[in-house]
C-alpha cells in the first residue's frame, strides 16, 4: 500500500463480529486504531458526526440485546436524538458495534463483511469464526448465496 490508510474501529473484545472487523482489517495489511468503546466511549458530538457521515440516524445504531434498552424505555419514539445519545453516553454498551471508519467512509459493520466495502484489497483468504470463508486465497469477496 503506497499511501497511509488510517482506520479506527469502535470494538467490543466480547463480540464476535467486532473480532471478524477486526481481524479484516488486518487481513488487508492495516493495523487500526482500536477504540474499546465500553472503555473510552466515544462523545456524543463525535457520535453524532460519525452518524452524519455513515448516513445513520441514532435509532439505526442503539443495540437492544443485553443492554439497558428496555429497562430506560429507548423504544419509545417521542425520545429525541439529544436524549438517544444521553443515554447512550451514560450506558455506551447500547452503541452497536463494530463502527469502522476510514477514508472510504464510516460504516456500522454489522454484518462484519461490510467493513470490506470501507478497504483495500484483502492480503489473502479469510474465514470468519463461525467457518464462513468471505474472502477467497486471491483476495476477492465470496459470493453468497
Amino acid at each position: 500500500m503506497s499511501e497511509p490508510f488510517d482506520v479506527v474501529i469502535y470494538h467490543n473484545p466480547d463480540c464476535g463480529t467486532s473480532r471478524n472487523a477486526l481481524a479484516m482489517i488486518r487481513n488487508a495489511g492495516i493495523e487500526p486504531h482500536v477504540v474499546e468503546y465500553l472503555k473510552s466511549p466515544p462523545n456524543p458530538d463525535l457520535i453524532r458526526r460519525l452518524l452524519g457521515r455513515a448516513g445513520l440516524c441514532v435509532r439505526d445504531i442503539l443495540r437492544e440485546t443485553g443492554t439497558p434498552y428496555l429497562s430506560l424505555a429507548l423504544s419509545d419514539p417521542t425520545l429525541t436524538d439529544e436524549e438517544l445519545l444521553d443515554a447512550i453516553a451514560s450506558h455506551p454498551i447500547l452503541l452497536n458495534r463494530p463502527l469502522v471508519v476510514t477514508p472510504r467512509g464510516v460504516a456500522l459493520c454489522r454484518p462484519s463483511e461490510v467493513v470490506l466495502d470501507l478497504l483495500p484489497v484483502q492480503h489473502g483468504e479469510f474465514v470468519k469464526e463461525d467457518g464462513e470463508r468471505v474472502v477467497d486465497e486471491h483476495g476477492r469477496r465470496v459470493a453468497t448465496a
